[in-house]
């Protein structure tokens, strides 16, 4: 059997819960066993469950039928549970490195006690750590063995799930587990300590707690939170069972020794850490019980105003009829009022100084912005939809696909697109569009029942009812959102926390495949739902037809007959304008006539630039296309017969296509250690690389004249490669956005299976088509031809 069982309860935790898994399963103490248990999420969570399972043989997946809680998910999964001791993590935390076998080296010095306790930390979203407040006590303890009548202070210990280990003999024994609902963990918590003949700490920080924006029981206002009160009834309705020792001084065990060089039982330490005043386990557990329901009163996250008074009448209540003789009742709890006195000022001071605050940022706002709070009380206009795109300089992208299918299928809506002066040329004819930071534009603003944004629309505020649908530019290849704080490299976009702000405004996101739902998960952690459609703008690929493909190369003028290469680079914050970082001339002469590039410098190297100075005079020579100023990324996939980039996030779009994918890898360690990367394209292994990897011009020109670039080796890689990131893009995505975003229908359209999905001819296969057609007209009308 294993030394440890480690039961991970999951749900709707996509976005963290590779973390989780990877920090147990990598750990240096092998002996492990993990039974992750999902409880029936709406998201990715059971698919990654599924996926580790497959490839790690110690880790068993276990499948609620029906969504039960963390609670009796964590009882389940220990149900299962093979090892000598039993250890609980949540699918959001995360085992330090090492842990398991500092746990294991401590269990075994003390003689296999009953409960191990550990340090944990506390990460809030910004990664910025703090300590738990157990450590004084664990160190205090050092190596000592006690029970909890001769240590009461253990029962100071956060009363928690995953910061001990308990033999299973002791869970099985005592008849442990967790309760249903919220604040499971409270009785377990306590009755594990309560039972145990046998209890040792390890001075330690072994997990990592993750404190969740959104999305957890803890951040979610209501009333579920008066549970807590209930939890602390039922474990003092027990209390007398658990001590039976308490009232004349003795307790369980037998005084004995701990095993194999472990310090004495009852020593120094424990004695140390008793508690002030040695007081006895009832007066230690009545006390931390006041503190946490005062605590939990007070938290706006939790108690909302209308439900204060009455929560702490629960409170009250059942702190008063636990209190041990003789223990003084906090001033407090003495009326409503006088916590109102006490406590209630310290809040009343903090929404004062908001108040204030807010009235000095309305001062400063301009007569535009104050017209703008006015018309947020006005009533929403139920068929208008504001669009904008790429920093509201552009109709292109996600939210180009959505207003053209809402054009088609629900004539009805009204679509404007938001747009900065300088780039009112790039509204198409026929389109309604609005100024940013015009009298109609904050009157649009807050009007429309629909925002949908790759980004967001300036000085937007949100309001209820009013739906904002973010897009997003593409599967996140480069670090994003909170994600970006550790890369100084990162400067582009909204810093992370406006990016949390924006976030806070959407109410659904869009993702292409499963890696994405991940990451905005974790990246942007707010309360929308994200949504598994593809990518709007990846329709074309799915839809376009040999015509259309013909019809685009000969609009960008591509040479008949020639191979086009799009090259397509990143954005690079430390690069002066849109300088390219290979040398465009250098690499057509490299190959030659037979190719032709298609230059595209990114939309934020430069207002309208071009891909670089020289790049018109090889242009003029025909060996190069200037491309950067076309609206539309996807008319340049379909014209390429193949793909030249380095970080761009077109290569995951383009491998819709199924067409070759060259990676220019000259910078890649730098641009990892700056901006931060989520898939390591340079790994070789199947999914993570697209295709040929190439280091310089003399390389990518080889790559081509050689045939890689489009050989066996490589076609096998951009198959993997499609399969992770091309997930959902099946040529549906628009109609399943406009359908359940603006038209408010209940469910997706189901994703098309594999292989009923099309692709767009290839170049060649759309040259092929031509040359039939043309055949079969001149057959048809020759000498001889049979005429109806």
């Amino acid at each position: 059997m294993p030394r440890f069982s480690v039961i991970v309860p999951a749900r709707g935790v996509q976005g963290f819960l590779r973390a989780c898994l990877d920090s147990v399963l990598e750990q240096s103490h092998r002996d492990v066993e993990v039974i992750a248990v999902d409880d029936c999420s709406a998201d990715a969570t059971g698919a990654i469950i599924d996926e580790y399972a497959h490839r790690d043989p110690r880790l068993t997946a276990l499948h609620q039928r029906r969504p039960s809680g963390a609670g009796p998910s964590r009882n389940a999964g220990a149900a299962l549970a093979r090892g000598d001791y039993l250890l609980f993590l949540d699918g959001d935390d995360t085992l330090a490195p090492g842990a398991l076998a500092a746990v294991d080296a401590r269990l075994r010095a003390c003689g296999e006690p009953d409960v191990l306790l550990w340090d944990h930390e506390r990460m809030d979203v910004w990664e910025r750590r703090r300590p738990s407040g157990d450590g004084a006590f664990l160190e205090a303890v050092g190596d000592t063995v006690f029970d909890a009548v001769q240590c009461p202070g253990v029962l100071g210990v956060e009363p928690a799930a995953w910061n001990r280990a308990v033999r299973r003999e002791h869970w099985t024994g005592r008849g442990l587990a967790f309760a249903d609902g919220p604040y499971e963990d409270v009785p377990y918590a306590y009755e594990s300590l309560l039972t145990a003949g046998r209890v040792a700490a390890l001075d330690r920080v072994c997990v990592t707690w993750r404190e969740r924006r959104r999305g957890s029981a803890v951040t979610t206002p209501g009333r579920h939170h008066f549970v807590a009160v209930e939890r602390y009834e039922e474990l003092f309705a027990r209390l007398d069972g658990l001590l039976p020792g308490e009232r004349d001084g003795g307790r369980a065990g037998d005084g004995d020794r701990a095993g194999d060089g472990g310090g004495a039982e009852g020593g120094a330490g424990a004695q140390a850490a008793a508690g002030d005043g040695r007081l006895p386990p009832r007066s230690v557990l009545h006390a931390r019980m006041t503190d946490r329901l005062l605590a939990i009163l007070d938290d706006p996250d939790r108690v909302v105003p209308a439900d204060r008074a009455a929560f702490f009448r629960a409170a009250s209540r059942c702190i008063r009829a636990h209190r041990p003789d003789g223990a003084p009742l906090p001033a407090a709890l003495r009326s409503y009022r006088a916590y109102r006195s006490l406590h209630g000022a310290q809040v009343l001071r903090r929404e004062v100084a908001k108040e204030l605050r807010d009235r000095g940022e309305a001062a400063a706002r301009s007569a535009f912005r104050r017209y703008y709070g006015l018309r947020l009380h006005t009533p929403l206009d139920a068929d208008l939809v504001l669009y904008g795109a790429r920093g509201n300089r552009a109709v292109t992208g996600n939210p180009y696909a959505v207003d053209r299918k809402a054009r088609e299928i629900a004539p009805q809506l009204h679509g404007v697109w938001a747009v900065h002066q300088d780039a009112v040329d790039a509204v198409p004819a026929g389109a309604d569009h609005v100024t940013v930071g015009s009298r109609r534009y904050w009157e649009l603003l807050a009007r429309a029942a629909y925002l949908v944004t790759d980004g967001d629309f300036p000085g937007a505020a949100g309001r209820p009812g009013q739906i904002c649908l973010q897009t997003h530019q593409g599967t996140p290849l480069k670090a994003t959102g909170l994600d970006s704080h550790r890369y100084l490299g990162t400067t582009a976009g909204p810093g992370p926390g406006r990016a949390l702000e924006h976030a806070d405004q959407w109410d659904y996101c869009l993702s292409a495949n499963q890696h994405s739902s991940e990451i905005w998960e974790r990246a942007y952690p707010s309360s929308y739902e994200t949504l598994a459609t593809g990518f709007p703008r990846n329709d074309r690929y799915a839809t376009a037809t040999a015509a259309d493909v013909r019809a685009v190369r000969a609009a960008l003028g591509v040479r008949p007959g020639a191979t086009a290469v799009l090259y397509a680079p990143t954005h690079r914050d430390r690069r002066d304008g849109a300088v390219p970082p290979l040398d465009v001339a250098r690499l057509a002469a490299a190959l030659g006539p037979r190719f032709q590039l298609l230059v595209r410098a990114h939309p934020y190297s430069g207002p309208h630039q071009g891909a670089d100075p020289g790049t018109a005079a090889l242009q003029e020579a025909g060996a190069v296309l200037d491309v950067s100023g076309h609206p539309h990324i996807e008319d340049l996939c379909l014209a390429a017969d193949a793909l030249l980039c380095d970080f761009s996030s077109v290569l995951f779009d383009y491998a819709n296509l199924d067409r070759p994918i060259v990676v220019h890898t000259a910078d890649w360690d730098a641009f990892r250690l700056t901006r931060g990367v989520y898939v390591d394209l340079l790994s070789g292994r199947p999914g993570d690389t697209p295709g040929v990897l190439a280091a310089d011009e003399a390389d990518i020109a080889g790559a081509f004249h050689s045939g890689r670039w489009d050989g066996p080796a490589a076609a096998s890689l951009r198959a993997a490669f499609r399969e992770r990131f091309c997930q959902y893009d099946d040529g549906l995505a628009a109609e399943r956005v406009v359908r359940r975003v603006l038209l408010g229908e209940d469910d997706l359209l189901p994703l098309l299976p594999p292989g009923e999905r099309r692709t767009a001819p290839s170049p060649r296969a759309a040259e092929r088509a031509a040359a039939r057609q043309d055949g079969a007209r001149r057959t048809l009308t020759g000498p001889g031809a049979v005429v109806g």
